[in-house]
């Protein structure tokens, strides 16, 4: 009888043992990434931070370096050349960098529409943008505005950019508007410029682009290369995990997502801004169709590849199913 008992201890102790060593072959190997951000910490990155902030990577044994580059317009080059692991960046500027051959795709849609708009003063009365006919609009001297503008103001029954002139502002966006340099601006965020243009007593009216003709398309997006993403499935899996728990949480109480923001970026982030902000992006990190966080739809990337070619900004062989991965966000 002691024998058997004896036995069963033997076997007891195995089975525990195999147990303990399958659970920590299970374990994935914590990983280490870099994610470059496409602007200085704002409320668009409050998923990110409460990511961070709350241990969700660590749960997913991943730790994560976040930082905004010198350059931020260099994201997509430095992803796609393996300098950084993941980045921020914008659907037209992803799919541009890989018309010129960068290997860079997206994996999560962040922002699920345009922030981008067409903003005049509130008190000129110009409402749309068909009222810009012979007067100035000023932008960044990005060159995708321009295709957009134009788009905008073809819906309103203008000819386009030969109706106005457009003025090359640089980053002066609000000082321009403010001093009447130009009767309008695009390249300015309805999230951000709008609240600071109000909150320094100058109110505007904003044009959304997806309401004058601009195909609906996702302003802000995850990207990785197509080798990273093909050498560390598992680990961008992880982290897709961990930042869809971070923006759910700022869906739901966005202005705790702000106060982690804060508490994050000590000395930087202008609250008067991005309180307001992350309240009017929450409708933004999701679909009015039911869709959760980070859902990409393909009906959407083909529809704004098939607008840039149409306005000759990408080949006619650029493949839009090429540029991003559905199956990781939904």
């Amino acid at each position: 009888m002691k024998k058997l008992i004896r036995i069963s201890i033997a076997i007891l102790a195995l089975s525990l043992a195999l147990l303990l060593t399958i659970s920590c072959d299970s374990e994935p190997e914590t990983a280490s990434v870099k994610l470059a951000l496409d602007w200085y910490p704002n409320a668009n990155h409050l998923g990110l931070f409460i990511a961070q902030q709350k241990g969700y990577f660590e749960e997913e044994n991943l730790e994560v370096t976040m930082y905004t580059p010198s350059d931020p317009s260099t994201v997509l080059q430095t992803v796609g050349a393996g300098q950084d692991d993941f980045g921020m960046s914008y659907q037209p500027d992803v799919l541009l960098a890989r018309n010129e051959g960068v290997p860079v795709v997206s994996i999560l849609g962040v922002v699920q529409h345009p922030l981008n708009s067409l903003m005049t003063l509130e008190s000129s009365g110009i409402t749309r943008p068909g009222q810009l006919a012979g007067k100035k609009v000023g932008y960044p001297g990005i060159p995708t505005n321009e295709p957009l503008l134009e788009t905008m103001l073809k819906s309103d029954g203008l000819n386009g950019l030969e109706d106005i002139e457009f003025v090359n502002i640089g980053w002066n966006i609000s000082e321009s508007l403010i001093s009447e340099k130009v009767d309008g601006v695009v390249g300015a965020y309805w999230t951000h410029e709008s609240i600071n243009m109000e909150n320094i007593g100058y109110p505007v009216n904003v044009m959304r682009m997806e309401e004058w003709g601009v195909p609906d398309y996702y302003e802000l997006v995850l990207v990785t290369s197509e080798s990273y993403l093909e050498e560390n499935h598992d680990v961008a899996e992880r982290f897709i995990r961990a930042i869809k728990r971070g923006f759910e949480e700022a869906i739901s109480d966005p202005q705790a997502g702000v106060d982690v923001l804060v508490a994050e970026n000590p000395g930087e982030i202008d609250e008067d801004i991005d309180r307001p902000g992350a309240d009017l992006l929450v409708e933004m990190w999701q679909l009015p169709s039911g869709g959760g966080f980070g859902t990409q739809e393909p009906a959407r990337w083909n529809s704004f590849v098939q607008w840039m070619k149409d306005n000759d900004m990408l080949e006619q062989s650029l493949d839009a199913s090429a540029a991003y991965r559905a199956d990781l966000g939904n």
